[in-house]
């Protein structure tokens, strides 16, 4: 997907909208299957929690505050990405309680660029 400066992900429906702190949203994969073991399913899917990448093996909150390539892109965590109510539509009963914690951080996007299946996160 092609990364754009100061403005989102290409395609994505909040791309043009999205605040200066809300570009992309990163998700760990861990996270959702912990969200999915608390709640008894057999998986929860990033796009069922409204998150664009989901990243493995690399610890989130660590980059919340910071800034990190992923890629040939420069991110900026900006924050965490707090559920909201509709996690209670889109994982049933009990799914704002489960994404508490769990629901990875937003980033800005500082230098745009190609995000591939597989890039490594990295600080900068």
């Amino acid at each position: 997907v092609e990364a754009v400066a100061g403005v989102g992900l290409v395609g994505d429906h909040y791309a043009s909208k999205a605040n200066g702190q809300r570009q992309v949203t990163l998700i760990q994969r861990e996270h959702l299957t912990a969200v999915a073991q608390l709640l008894g399913q057999s998986e929860v899917l990033a796009e069922a929690v409204r998150r664009n990448i989901v990243v493995s093996g690399s610890n989130l909150s660590a980059w919340r505050d910071s800034t990190f390539s992923m890629g040939e892109v420069s991110l900026e965590g900006t924050g965490t990405c707090d559920p909201c109510s509709r996690m209670e539509e889109v994982l049933g009963p009990g799914g704002y309680n489960a994404m508490r914690g769990h629901g990875g951080i937003v980033c800005r996007i500082l230098e745009g660029g190609k995000l591939r299946i597989g890039d490594p996160v990295n600080a900068k």
